[in-house]
């Protein structure tokens, strides 16, 4: 079988090469490095990418932009793939104000051109699409909360198991990225319903991992893990640190394509979180970061949320569990964090 990855150097792709390539199956990357064009040295992916390629047996970069659509139908006709892995994307919620052009060129045209080369060259190859859930933009802060101790809570018990994928993603507050990738949401399940090809659509809550090279915009665990290890400041931003996340690690969200692609639903939409079991606020990650690793984090409370920012998200994983009873959270919130602490500990130790 042969699977293209996009976005192969970062988090969940990374992530999804070292699976298929474990299989036997022909793994290629589709990366130009784009992070760090959107978050300058510190976000660059090459170090991944460079691992990647020394650890595998199967797999390969291509440096292509998945907005160049002549290049991305030249691939996908000589090469043709069985499996499509999308993740390459502008992945910040804050920085598309600041490149509205390209964030919309990415995450929308770019999902496009691979759509388009599916239909055109791969009509029966299943295609993953890794979206987000700042498709329901603020909507999901309609829910009446309650202010605890460490972290906001809903308040009604019929919430509990968080937010579904009936929310509405129209008439909210967005932020462009949100708009971007809802364009791209759309349009993956429209190729599902329209053409019939066999697209499924993730909506991740905090996806993470050891191998998330995480900036102050984008990636708030990994980030604050850096930022403990490395003895930085932490700014936290609004909601008094109590907002809540739900995490889930990288493998884990990969498990789910795999049961998608061995059973497509063409055109579903499925949240894919850390759920219920997964999810803390930030002053929960900190404290959870100290008593797992020692370290204390000098953070400071800033007044201002971000725009369009979530006071309390976590993805309700009942529709996914239900068709895919065989997938689950195999890696708890604790062990992710332990995995990190690691890993940011041997690059400190590597880089002196």
């Amino acid at each position: 079988m042969r699977v293209i990855v996009t976005g192969s150097s970062g988090l969940i792709g990374s992530a999804a090469v070292r699976h298929w390539d474990a299989l036997g199956d022909e793994v290629i990357g589709i990366d130009n490095d784009m992070r760090a064009t959107f978050f300058g040295p510190d976000g660059s992916t090459r170090w991944n990418q460079s691992r990647l390629e020394q650890e595998t047996n199967h797999f390969r970069t291509v440096s292509l932009d998945i907005r160049d659509r002549d290049g991305i139908l030249d691939l996908f006709k000589n090469e043709t793939p069985d499996l499509i892995i999308h993740c390459a994307a502008q992945p910040s919620h804050d920085k598309a104000a600041d490149i509205p052009f390209l964030d919309f060129e990415v995450n929308a045209n770019g999902t496009l051109n691979l759509l388009e080369a599916t239909r055109q060259f791969a009509p029966d190859a299943v295609f993953c699409h890794m979206s987000t859930n700042k498709v329901y933009g603020d909507a999901p802060n309609e829910l009446p909360l309650d202010e605890l101790e460490t972290r906001w809570e809903y308040a009604s018990k019929d919430d509990y198991h968080g937010i579904s994928e009936s929310c509405r993603i129209d008439q909210t507050m967005h932020s462009l990225f949100g708009a971007s990738k809802t364009a791209a949401d759309v349009l993956a399940q429209e190729y599902g319903k329209y053409f019939g090809l066999k697209t499924g659509v993730f909506r991740g809550g905090c996806l993470t991992g050891a191998s998330h090279s995480g900036v102050e915009l984008h990636g708030f665990l990994s980030y604050l893990v850096h930022v403990a290890v490395a003895k930085k400041p932490y700014t936290i931003f609004g909601y008094k640190g109590k907002q809540v996340r739900d995490q889930i690690e990288c493998s884990d969200v990969v498990k789910a394509f795999e049961a998608f692609s061995k059973n497509p639903r063409p055109g579903e939409v499925y949240n894919i979180g850390g759920g219920r079991e997964n999810a803390a606020s930030v002053l929960e990650c900190i404290a959870m970061i100290e008593e797992i690793g020692g370290y204390k984090i000098d953070f400071k409370l800033g007044e201002d949320n971000r725009k369009g920012d979530h006071i309390c998200y976590i993805s309700d994983l009942r529709k996914l569990r239900r068709d895919y009873p065989d997938w689950d959270i195999r890696v708890s919130l604790q062990e992710i964090l332990s995995q990190m602490i690691a890993s940011e500990e041997q690059k400190l130790s590597a880089s002196v």
